[in-house]
C-alpha cells in the first residue's frame, strides 16, 4: 500500500481536514506492524541468498496487507459511537429518489416480499410521494421471466414498483443503471441502488436521503451491511463473522477514508448529478481477463465519482441494510474467482490520471487482497522446503498477533457495550469460534484464491457466466491434494522441525474431504 499523506491535500475538503489525523493514523500504525514485522524476519534469517531477498520482498507486501487490516481495526476501537441525530418526523426530502433494484435472472419471489415491505414501511414514513422503487431486469431466459413477471405483477398493479426489462442488456449491471439515467434520471435527484439479494428497512433508507440532503458536496454514501440469516453451517460463519467484526473494522474504516471512501455495488446511495460523472466507465483495451468492461465496477465508479470533486463517504451503521451470503464454499469460491479478475484488472487503473491518493489505495488494498494468497503460499513453500531458514518464533508470534488484533478489537467493542455478564459470555463464546473457523477456513481459501489468481494471469476469463458453481472434482479433494504436496515437500527437502508451523495450514487441507461437506450442510 502506499500511504504517502502528503499528495493527498490537493483532494481534501473541509471535512476531511477535521479528520487527516485519522489517516495519518493509520498510516503510522500500519507503518510501525509492518516494519516490526520486517525487522523480525530480517534478524531471524541467517544466510543472505537472492532467495531469502525475495522471500523478504513478499514478507513486506504481506506485512503491509495485514497490518493495515490491523491499523484500520485499532482505529475503530479508538472512534467512538455517535447515533444519528433523531429526523424530525415532519421533515421531508427536498428533492426524489430513485429505488433502483437489479435483476438478472435470480428468484423474484424473495425479491417480491421484500420490495413490498419496503413499500409500506415508505409510505408510514411519509415518503410514498419522493421515493419510487424501480426493478431493472436483464433477465434472459424465457422460464426466468415469466416466474419474474408474475412474482411482480401485484406490486406492479398496485404501483408500488415500476418495472422495465431490457430488450438488450449491453453493458450488464452498470450497463442497466445508465439506461436508467439516460430514461428517467433527470426526475431524481438521488438513487438507491439495490440487488437482487440485499435488503434495506424504510428508515434506514429514510436516515440515507436526510444525510446526503444535508451534504451538498456529498456524492456517494455507503451504507454499512450485515448478513441474513443463512441456511447452512458456512453461511452462519460469515453471518457470525461479519457481525462480530464488521461494525469495529467500519468505524475504522470511515475515520481513515473520510472523504474518499469506496462503493460495494450496493446499499449505497448515490446523488443523480455525482452518478453522471462516473456512468461512463472506461472500457479497457485488450481481451478478457484484463482487458474489457472493468468487473468490479464499483471501486472504479467511486474513483470516477472522486475525481469529479465530489466526496465518497462510508456510513458504517449495519442496522437495515443487509445482504444474502453464499451459502456453500463452491458458491463463494465462484463469485470470489469473478472479484479477484475484476480486482485485478484494477492494476492497469492505478496510474489513472486525476485520481485522488485514496481512490488509488482502495485500488491496490482490493488488488493484494488477492494476490496476498499467492504470496503466503510461496512463503509456506520456501520455508518448509528449507530454501529460505527462518530462525526463532518471533516473526511466526508477531504475525499470528497481528492476525488476531482485528478479531480482539472487535470483541473489545463489543464488550465494551455489553452491559450484562451473561451477553458478555455470548460474545466471548461467538469470538472464540470465529477464530476456530476461520483458522480451519483461511488455507481453503488460499490455495482457491491462488489457483484464481493463477487461472487470470494464465489469460483464463470467468466473465459474468451462470448457473452453478463447478463441481467437477470431489468436495474438498483440490484442497487435501495441496496440502498433501506441502506436506511432501517438508519431508523431502526441508527441516522435520518446519512440520511443526506447518500443521495449522495443512491440517484443515487435509481435511478438506470432510470439512467442506460439513460446512456446506444445511445449505
Amino acid at each position: 500500500m502506499s500511504l504517502a499523506e502528503s499528495h493527498i491535500g490537493p483532494f481534501i475538503g473541509p471535512r476531511s481536514m477535521g479528520r487527516h489525523w485519522h489517516f495519518r493514523a493509520f498510516a503510522a500504525l500500519t507503518a510501525g506492524m509492518a516494519g516490526g514485522i520486517a525487522w523480525a524476519v530480517a534478524g531471524a534469517i541467517p544466510a543472505w541468498t537472492p532467495t531469502s531477498v525475495a522471500a523478504m520482498v513478499l514478507v513486506t507486501l504481506s506485512a503491509l496487507w495485514i497490518s493495515g487490516g490491523a491499523a484500520t481495526a485499532i482505529l475503530g476501537l479508538l472512534q467512538p459511537r455517535v447515533r444519528a441525530a433523531a429526523i424530525p418526523e415532519s421533515w421531508r426530502p427536498q428533492g426524489r429518489t430513485a429505488v433502483l433494484l437489479t435483476l438478472c435472472g435470480e428468484p423474484a419471489d424473495k425479491v417480491a416480499t421484500a420490495l413490498a415491505d419496503l413499500r409500506r414501511g415508505l409510505d408510514r414514513l411519509g415518503l410514498a410521494d419522493s421515493v419510487t422503487i424501480f426493478v431493472l431486469s436483464d433477465t434472459r431466459d424465457a422460464a426466468r421471466i415469466a416466474a419474474e413477471e408474475a412474482a411482480l405483477v401485484e406490486l406492479r398493479a398496485s404501483g408500488a414498483i415500476r418495472y422495465r426489462r431490457r430488450a438488450v442488456n449491453t453493458g450488464r449491471k452498470p450497463g442497466n443503471i445508465a439506461d436508467w439515467l439516460a430514461a428517467d434520471g433527470t426526475d431524481f435527484a438521488y438513487m438507491l441502488v439495490l440487488d437482487a439479494d440485499s435488503k434495506m428497512s424504510a428508515p434506514r433508507v429514510r436516515s440515507l436521503i436526510h444525510r446526503i440532503e444535508g451534504q451538498p458536496r456529498l456524492g456517494l454514501l455507503q451504507a454499512g451491511m450485515t448478513l441474513v440469516p443463512a441456511q447452512s453451517r458456512f453461511g452462519r460463519y460469515q453471518r457470525l463473522s461479519v457481525r462480530l467484526l464488521s461494525p469495529n473494522f467500519g468505524r475504522g474504516m470511515a475515520a481513515w477514508s473520510g472523504d474518499s471512501g469506496n462503493y460495494w455495488g450496493h446499499n449505497a446511495i448515490m446523488r443523480v448529478a455525482a452518478f453522471r460523472d462516473a456512468a461512463d466507465l472506461p472500457v479497457l483495451s485488450g481481451p478478457a481477463p484484463f482487458g474489457g468492461a472493468p468487473l468490479s465496477h464499483d471501486f472504479v465508479e467511486a474513483a470516477w465519482i472522486r475525481r469529479a470533486g465530489w466526496s465518497v463517504s462510508l456510513d458504517p451503521e449495519m442496522a437495515g441494510s443487509a445482504e444474502d451470503g453464499p451459502q456453500t464454499l463452491a458458491e463463494f469460491h465462484k463469485r470470489d474467482r469473478r472479484w479477484c479478475q475484476g480486482n485485478l484488472q484494477h492494476l492497469r487503473l492505478l496510474a489513472e490520471p486525476g485520481l485522488a491518493p485514496l481512490s488509488r489505495l482502495h485500488f491496490a488494498s482490493g488488488i493484494m487482497g488477492y494476490l496476498a494468497a499467492p504470496i503466503w503460499l510461496a512463503l509456506v513453500v520456501m520455508i518448509a522446503s528449507g530454501a529460505v531458514t527462518v530462525q526463532g518464533a518471533l516473526p511466526f508470534a508477531l504475525i499470528a498477533c497481528v492476525l488476531l488484533l482485528p478479531k480482539l478489537c472487535a470483541m473489545g467493542a463489543a464488550m465494551a457495550r455489553a452491559r450484562r455478564a451473561a451477553r458478555r459470555r455470548v460474545i466471548l463464546r461467538a469470538a472464540v469460534a470465529e477464530v476456530v473457523l476461520s483458522t480451519l477456513i483461511a488455507p481453503l481459501v488460499m490455495v482457491r484464491q491462488t489457483g484464481a489468481v493463477a487461472s487470470v494471469l494464465m489469460g483464463r476469463d470467468c466473465g459474468w457466466k451462470s448457473g452453478r458453481a463447478s463441481r467437477a472434482l470431489p468436495l474438498g479433494l483440490p484442497e487435501a491434494g495441496a496440502g498433501l504436496v506441502l506436506i511432501a515437500v517438508t519431508l523431502l527437502t526441508g527441516p522435520v522441525s518446519a512440520l511443526v508451523w506447518l500443521m495449522p495450514i495443512a491440517a484443515p487441507l487435509l481435511a478438506a474431504p470432510i470439512l467442506v461437506p460439513a460446512l456446506d450442510a444445511g445449505a
